[in-house]
């Protein structure tokens, strides 16, 4: 049977006979409850003061965006989804922290769930639901984007919980106001509700920055003395591997993205052919949506910055529920050295990072054991069989290297992990600070130490828009305790000599493994930046010459690896450029544009200082500094 008929004979064997192509006549509970509810015919008549429309008109406006993302739970219908999941699925067996599920069961008796997920592949959307489906929870609903609505399988998945949504609503004021108001009836009536905190797929295999849209809606759901509750769970969904990176790293490199019809989810469902190991589900630590925004009000946090702290605390939850994966071991040791290692090499390099991991009490995957040398082999074969890796086995040992053009998906699996190394990484670079002071050089009133702590806060700073970081204080904590694993307990004052003996004598050395991609691809388009002088930027213009300039300095060995050059990180360089007021023209901005390659230069020459210690020095030319800022 062909893929196309596998598709669509699953997806109609899942309909009603009675529903065929259509949704039923009478619509699901929250449509009916919410057009006999007072408070909204009292909204829709606002909204229709507010534009001067007649309100027969909103009202005729409103009840089509109702009907157009309404959901149900049919059983029938359910169940064939369920078969649809698991053939989707079939390239993974999918583990489940059972221990996790089994505490968040009991808070789905008796509360509205809010799922926010990780979105790493369009299977997220058929991994969760059939997890919790199977284990008897609630029933989900599942927000989707509308360009997922394709004819027979959008009727489907509308019978099973998923609700589509548009992605652009800024000018449609009253789609916003039945979208809303669904939501705040479906926590009203205590239901389960799913959604992925980052809007869409990652490009890169770490978080994207967090959209704000349903959480805002939520919070304004919880906000009020009667006002429902709802418990916000992070779910994080990794993958051992997946067939669809290669296509997500090619757009990174420039490519159109695929747009989502009936050939794609057929070449999609084809891709699963393969075996590619597991899928690993794991569920963060719930909190009280309305006790956190008391919280935040407390501290006087209100409105839009309050919404912007709680996406923030779902981005740090999810980075902590996210598992190790060997896959991502291996691919960091291969991506730093850059060269083809044998089982040995990757063994040593692998083993004190797992001793880091296990200090930190980090979770990985499965259980495995990141020192046993069958594990790692497996996961150097398995990825040589995807083509991730290349092997060659015909000298005195078999030895592997990443693959030709396949850099940037070996960084996305690398990159599943690199959250729980940054604050370490971050901590060598300080203690590199403290040992490159001159001996006569002034100190602020903390000494040396002072110093280190001000270099980690600058980095946190430059790398703000690329990891989710906990606050300033939790931030301080979490490095106290990096630092106590590199410098002991009780050291209470710091020199030159004894930060370069301590960082000297470190495992793992982290900051050239974890930082230098980014701050290569910062320092590229830092540099096309500055090239502008004084002039206004067209940012399309900017990330089209990054990519080009790139390229070219990947070839010429500027840049330690090709995985720099990617739309996705050029795209968080401008977000800072942005941030720091860089991209609009004016007189003096070209100095503050040198000023900040300048300091990108300097970060990419302390990491690769890192580097050089830790035994693995890059063969790379720093492009030397505009003749404004050579002094």
């Amino acid at each position: 049977m062909t893929a196309v008929r596998r598709v669509r004979d699953l997806a109609r064997s899942a309909l009603p006979k009675s529903v065929g192509e259509r949704l039923p006549a009478a619509p699901p509970q929250e449509v009916t409850e919410l057009l006999h509810d007072k408070r909204f015919q009292a909204a829709v008549a606002e909204q229709a003061t507010e534009q001067g429309r007649p309100e027969e008109e909103v009202w005729s406006e409103v009840k089509g965006y109702l009907h157009e993302m309404s959901a149900a739970h049919d059983e029938r219908t359910a169940q064939g989804w369920v078969r649809m999941g698991e053939w989707f699925l079939r390239a993974y067996d999918v583990l489940v922290d059972e221990d996790d599920m089994h505490a968040l069961k009991r808070l789905d008796r008796s509360h509205s769930l809010a799922l926010a997920f990780s979105h790493r592949s369009y299977l997220d959307g058929m991994v969760i639901p059939n997890a919790l489906a199977a284990r008897r929870f609630s029933p989900t609903y599942t927000f989707g984007g509308a360009n997922l609505n394709l004819p027979v399988i959008g009727t489907v998945a509308s019978r099973t919980g998923l609700i589509f949504i548009r992605r652009s609503t800024q000018e449609i004021p009253v789609y916003r106001l039945a979208l809303r108001s669904y939501i705040r009836q479906m926590v009203t009536n205590k239901r389960n509700m799913a959604w992925s905190i980052e809007g869409g797929r990652t490009r890169t295999g770490k978080l994207r920055p967090p959209v704000h849209g349903i959480l805002k809606y939520l919070t304004d759901t919880v906000d009020g003395e009667d006002a429902p509750d709802v418990q916000v769970v992070p779910v994080s969904v990794v993958y051992d591997q997946l067939h669809e990176v290669s296509l997500m790293t090619e757009e990174a490199r420039g490519a159109n993205k695929t747009p989502e019809d009936w050939r794609w989810l057929v070449r999609f469902a084809r891709l699963q052919r393969n075996r590619l190991g597991r899928a690993y589900l794991t569920v963060g630590e719930p909190f009280s949506l309305r006790d956190r925004m008391a919280e935040l009000e407390a501290d006087g946090v209100t409105g839009h910055a309050a919404v912007e702290r709680v996406a923030l605390d779902i981005s740090h939850r999810l980075n902590r529920a996210t598992p190790v994966t060997v896959t991502a071991i291996v691919s960091l040791a291969l991506l730093g050295a850059d060269r083809a290692l044998t089982v040995d090499e990757v063994l040593d390099t692998v083993e004190p990072l797992a001793a880091y991991i296990e200090a930190r009490q980090w979770p990985v995957a499965g259980a495995a054991d990141l020192r046993d040398r069958s594990t790692i082999r497996r996961a150097l074969a398995e990825l040589a069989r995807s083509g991730v890796l290349t092997a060659y086995d015909a000298g005195t040992e078999p030895v592997w290297k990443i693959g030709d053009d396949q850099h940037l998906v070996a960084a996305f699996y690398r990159n599943t992990v690199i959250h729980i190394l940054v604050e370490r990484a971050i901590g060598e670079l300080a203690l590199l600070t403290v040992s490159e002071l001159e001996p006569d050089a002034e100190l602020p009133p903390g000494g040396e130490l002072q110093v280190g702590w001000e270099e980690a806060k600058r980095m946190r700073d430059l790398l703000k828009f690329e990891f989710f970081f906990p606050s300033r204080a939790g931030f301080e904590d979490d490095l106290r305790a990096e630092l106590q694993l590199l410098v002991g307990e009780g050291v209470t004052e710091m020199t030159p000599v004894k930060a370069r003996e301590l960082l000297v004598n470190a495992r793992p050395h982290l900051a050239h493994l974890v930082l230098r991609p980014f701050l290569d691809a910062y320092l590229v388009l830092a540099d096309r930046l500055a090239d502008r002088g004084d002039s206004a930027v067209d940012e399309d213009d900017l990330l089209k010459d990054s990519l080009a300039v790139g390229q070219q300095w990947a070839l010429q060995r500027r840049v330690a690896s090709a995985e720099s050059i990617s739309l996705e990180l050029f795209r968080t360089a401008m977000a800072l450029a942005r941030h720091k007021g860089l991209l609009d023209g004016g007189e003096g901005v070209g100095s503050a544009r040198e000023a900040f390659a300048a300091e990108l230069r300097e970060a990419v020459r302390r990491v690769n200082v890192i580097g050089e210690i830790a035994g693995e020095p890059v063969q790379v030319v720093l492009p030397e500094p505009y003749p404004q800022d050579a002094t």
